[in-house]
């Protein structure tokens, strides 16, 4: 089956800024897929030049086999929730979800009977008529989440879907977006949160400054970031161990004692074999050894670091 979403060497300039600068990236098809980045970084103005709201400037983009910004179309597949929430605030809730949901071909007394379960579902039931100006900030967002989720589109296009959002309604949103693409349904999302993206997805693309850092299936691009490092743990406290691990420079290059465990690394391209076998030699039991994996949060600050800091603009806003 072919990629939901293809960019190859798609590029936005404003003046002398490269706001997306020869971006490519390709989406399998009913995966969560996360493009991650600090502020400023181009996210959204890739996503708006998926959805072509705003025209690329130089690449290819492909989005359900088609290009957008030549079969328009193909964006009535897609749920689209932008990063300026935009919703008629004079209007009564079930009424603007019934107004977006006619927009994209859902007939009205569908759109009625299945908004009145979604906002159910969401816990807005009882603000089914009240004005969308009442509506607290979160609550608002949670409506628009309605609105591009009630055509049932093949894919979703949430920009920072959880900004705004306290924990409890970002579980909520959470368990929508696990449940969309367990009915096969493909979702892509930026964000800033790490901790976020590192729970949802499968697939991640990390930009800066306009640029691809890395790409990849979430699972190898931890593996492939690792490093050497390693966690011990014994049955019991013992001096001799402590000793041993924090005196070792001949095997560790790196050593640092947490409560009941010692974290180490290993000087790069050497195996813990020996290590191992020299823990074991100890008076008392080893307990636990086991390799570390980096969080996606330990990965972008490696990668990106102060430069994107350095680097970092706020985007154009677009009307």
């Amino acid at each position: 089956m072919s990629e939901t979403l293809v960019l190859e060497g798609v590029s936005k300039r404003y003046a002398t800024h490269h706001a997306v600068r020869e971006l490519s990236l390709s989406v399998p098809p009913g995966s969560i897929y996360g493009i991650l980045g600090p502020n400023g970084a181009g996210k959204s103005t890739t996503l708006r030049m998926v959805m072509n709201i705003i025209a690329r400037d130089a690449g290819r983009i492909s989005l359900l086999g088609a290009d957008p910004a030549r079969d328009r179309e193909v964006l009535r597949r897609v749920g689209y929730l932008p990063e300026e929430r935009g919703l008629y605030r004079k209007m009564k809730v079930i009424d603007v979800i019934i107004f977006f949901a006619c927009l994209k071909g859902v007939p009205a007394d569908r759109a009625r009977r299945e908004g009145e379960a979604w906002l159910e579902r969401m816990g807005l039931a009882q603000w089914r008529d009240a004005k969308v100006e009442t509506l607290s900030k979160g609550m608002q967002q949670k409506v628009q989440f309605i609105t591009t989720v009630l055509h049932q589109p093949e894919v979703l296009i949430l920009d920072e879907p959880h900004s705004g959002l306290d924990p409890v309604n970002q579980e909520v949103l959470r368990d929508t977006i696990l449940d969309a693409a367990r009915q096969g349904r493909t979702v892509i999302f930026s964000t800033h949160n790490m901790d976020q993206a590192e729970q949802l997805c499968e697939y991640v693309c990390i930009i800066a400054g306009g640029q691809k850092v890395l790409d990849g299936r979430l699972r190898d691009v931890r593996r492939a970031n690792r490093g050497n490092r390693y966690l011990i743990e014994f049955d019991e406290a013992s001096a001799e161990a402590d000793r041993f691990i924090h005196g070792n420079r001949r095997l560790l290059s790196r050593t640092q004692r947490a409560p009941e465990l010692w974290e180490v690394e290993l000087p790069a391209g050497d195996e813990p074999g020996e290590l191992l076998a020299e823990l074991a030699r100890l008076p008392v039991p080893l307990h636990r050894f086991e390799r570390i994996e980096p969080s996606l949060h330990e990965i972008f600050v490696t990668h990106v670091g102060n430069a994107a800091v350095a680097e970092r603009r706020q985007e154009p806003a677009h009307v």
